[in-house]
Parts: C-alpha cells; structure tokens; sequence
C-alpha cells in the first residue's frame, strides 16, 4: 500500500481524537523534559563531587607504608615451620618514609608513554604553635606548578597566590580551618613544629579551602624545598610521587607494576575512592530508574488512547480493510500515530528538559563549603539527549504495538454485518 496514503490516514485519525492526543504528547514531554533535567542535574552533582575528591587524587601514588616486618624471626627457623606462629617480635620502627632512589624514579617516569604528569610531595604530621596551645595538624610540601596542573590547586586557594610558596622563602598556605584556629591572615607569622621537635617560622601567604571542612582543619601547603628545611632533610627527600595517566582505568594494573618495578607501595585511585564511585553510580542508576519509569507511564497513556481510539473507530478499519487495506497496512497507521505522538512529545520534551536545565544552572548556590561553586551545577552531556530520545521512541512504539495488532486482527465482515 502506497505509504504516502497510510501517512493521510494516520493525520487524520490523529487530529480526529487531537484534544486525547495531545494530552499523550504532553505526557511523553512532561517525561523527558523531567528525565532530561534530573539526569543532567545527578550527574552535574557527580561531576561537582569528583571535583573536590577525584580530581585532587592521583591515579596511582607511590609511598612507603609503616607496617611489621614480614621476616619474623620465629618464622626463620625450621623447627616451626609446620606450626602457625603468633609471636610478632620486629615491630615496624626501622620503616623508611622515604621514597629510595626518588629522583631516579621520577626521570624513570617522565619517559614513560603512560604518564600524563608526575608531581612529588612530602607530607609530615606537625603541630601548629598558637601560642601555648599546640594544634595537630599536616603540613604537604609540593610542587606548585606541578599541583596546580594535574589536581587544580589554583582553585582551591581562596586568598594569596599559589606561586608565592616557590617565590617566597620559608611561606606556608594555612587550611581554612587552621588559619580560623590561629586567627592568621596574610602576612603573619605561624610557628610549625615537627614531630622530633623541630621548630621553623613560616609566613602565611594564602588560604586553602578545598570544601571538606575536617580537611581544611589540619592541612597546610609549602614548598618542598621548605618541608625539607623544616624537616632537616636533604634536597632529594620526597615521601610520596603522585602520578597521573593518560588512561584512568589502567591505574590498578600500573600501580602494581609500578609497586614491582620501584620496590614501593602504590594505590590506585580506584582502590583509594572505591566507596565514593558505588556513591556515584548509584545515584546516576537513580536518575535512569526515575526517567524510565516516567516514560513507562507516559506509555500507558498512549496504549489507552489508541485503545480508545480502535474501539471508536471500528467502522473506520472495517471500511479501509474492505477497501482493500491489509492487516500490515492497519498495523503501520496505528504505529504511525504512536511514533508521531512519541516522536513529537520526545522533541518538546528535549527541548524544554534544556531549558529546564538552563534555568537550573543559574539558580544560585553559595555555601561556605564549597567556595568554587555558585550555582547549582548541571551536565550538558548529549548523551542523555540522545538517550531520551531513544527511550521516547522504544516506549511509544511498544504502547502502540498491541492495539496496533489488534486493529489489525479485526475482521471487517463481522464490523459490518453487525451494523
């Protein structure tokens, strides 16, 4: 049958029952405009939350962990080697911190095709001096340059520059927490104490607040050269090598590789943050339950409308069918009429979900936790679009499918004789 013909005939069964129709259209986008703008805002979410913890974390971290010694004594000798031995007598008081051979490692890196940047670091537990009290805290001597382009340090620095710590002797960047505690500001002067008693001025030339409050109240930022100073180490003390790849999903592989090759403890990201990625997907798999369903009801709608639709236009298929219109030909007008409808509301409803989106994204948000963010974040990505769209379609075309093969099956000999 001629498909321009059953495309007529669809158009006009369509604008016959268009107040119902429209109703089914307005469905269909109430659902996508809704599945649109939730996706694209659990996933801005996800994106903001990656932001503060991910993208600050190395893919792969090279380290030295304080643990026993694995070559207990007792385990040396062969009268017990057939027994299980609970005497642990060599504590872990002779680890290292320090990564051996860093500066080896570190050119063994550069060379290596995996590796997008590499940035080393020191981190040593310390005491802020606040006159007689003394607050624990970290202070992480790091590469400026290097930190701020592979985990956006530069963002985090509320006050200050972040260069000022390779420009300025002996500087610090207090914690926003920290430097609430000592009432510093700019331009003063902390004293920090080491563990062994060491005890070095700094000057504050900036502020830190990465949104994780118990973070900002311990941590603090130097150079390395001063972290050394402080710590009475030489120039080629480093105690973690921070690495990030081209690839994030080959980290697991690679830090194990790397743990052999540099005889180092290494963590990968996905091991480092496995309970915040559950976190993350479980909320995006929300956001997909959510719109389905929306669009699960929508098609509802539309198999009662065409239902309807069948029921009142019986002598309508009759005729067509006595005409000379097969089974398939009824089939495809009464699909037609679904898909248009799908297709239609799909459209509005990708149209309005962006606007709704739009509107969203210039809603402002301003917390003192999360300094860098002001308005409520949203994920542009066209995937959701497209996938929308798909889901529009797969939902209307499987309400209409049924009553479609059931207009089909109605034979017009018994419509007929019946009237």
């Amino acid at each position: 049958m001629n498909i321009k013909l059953i495309a007529d005939i669809a158009k006009s069964l369509l604008l016959a029952r268009w107040r119902q129709s429209l109703v089914a259209a307005i469905g269909v986008t109430f659902s996508i405009t809704m599945f649109i703008a939730l996706l694209g805002f659990m996933n801005g979410l996800n994106d903001l939350l990656d932001g503060l913890i991910l993208n600050r974390t190395p893919h792969v971290r090279l380290f030295n962990e304080i643990k026993p010694n694995p070559n207990q004594p007792i385990n040396l000798t062969s009268d017990f080697q057939d027994g299980h031995n609970f005497i642990q007598s060599i504590k872990s008081s002779g680890v290292r911190l320090e990564i051996h051979n860093g500066g080896a490692i570190l050119e063994a890196l550069k060379v290596d095709p995996r590796v997008l940047g590499i940035s080393p670091k020191i981190s040593s537990p310390v005491l802020y001096n606040s006159g007689t009290i003394d607050i624990t805290g970290v202070v992480s001597g790091i590469d400026v340059i290097a930190e701020s382009a592979l985990f956006f340090f530069k963002d985090y620095v509320r006050e200050g520059a972040p260069l000022d710590l390779k420009n300025v002797s002996n500087s610090i960047i207090l914690g926003k927490g920290v430097a609430e505690k000592l009432l510093a500001e700019i331009g003063d002067v902390v004293q920090v104490t080491t563990s062994k008693g060491d005890r070095l001025p700094l000057k504050v030339v900036g502020t830190f607040q990465s949104g994780i409050a118990d973070f900002d109240k311990i941590q603090s930022f130097a150079s390395i050269a001063t972290v050394q100073k402080l710590l009475g180490k030489p120039n080629t003390y480093i105690t973690d090598i921070q690495i990030k790849l081209k690839d994030l999903n080959t980290a697991p592989v690679v830090a194990k590789e790397y743990a052999r090759l540099f005889q180092a403890d290494a963590e990968d990201i996905q091991t480092a943050n496995s309970q915040f990625e559950t976190g993350s997907s479980i909320r995006s798999l929300i956001s997909y339950a959510v719109g389905i369903v929306l669009l699960v009801v929508a098609g509802f709608g539309i198999y009662n409308i065409l239902n309807m639709m069948i029921y009142e236009k019986m002598d309508t298929i009759a005729i067509l069918k006595a005409t000379g219109f097969s089974g398939s030909d009824v089939r495809k007008i009464f699909l037609g009429i679904a898909l248009t409808i799908g297709l239609l509301g799909g459209l509005m409803g990708l149209v309005l979900g962006f606007s709704l989106s739009l509107i969203i994204d210039q809603v402002p948000f301003n917390t003192a936790a999360l300094p860098t963010i002001k308005t409520y974040p949203i994920n542009y990505n066209p995937k959701f679009y497209l996938i929308g769209i798909t889901f529009s379609l797969i939902t209307t075309y499987l309400a209409g499918f049924f009553p479609a093969r059931k207009a089909s099956k109605i034979d017009p000999v018994i419509i007929i004789r019946g009237k």
